[in-house]
């Protein structure tokens, strides 16, 4: 058996920068929600408010997406 080093290195770099930017990205969305949150529990309204939940929404949308691909990525 022959383990191809340089592969494996390949797919735990990929794999660990996938994972860091998709924590990344979900955590943004809950910061983007609660920045609405504490917006509207202020008492303000408008486009801060409303930017910070479709940031959010975004960045969700963008997660879901890239377990998507990687779903597809497996199956087929």
């Amino acid at each position: 058996m022959n383990i191809d080093w340089a592969a494996l290195g390949s797919v735990f770099g990929v794999s660990l920068a996938v994972t860091v930017a998709l924590v990344g990205l979900f955590s943004l969305g809950i910061i983007g929600l609660a920045k609405q949150e504490a917006g509207a529990a202020q008492g303000r309204s408008g486009g801060s408010v409303t930017a910070a939940r479709g940031g959010a929404y975004l960045c969700f949308a963008l997660c879901a997406a890239a377990v998507a691909y990687g779903i597809f990525l497996i199956v087929a």
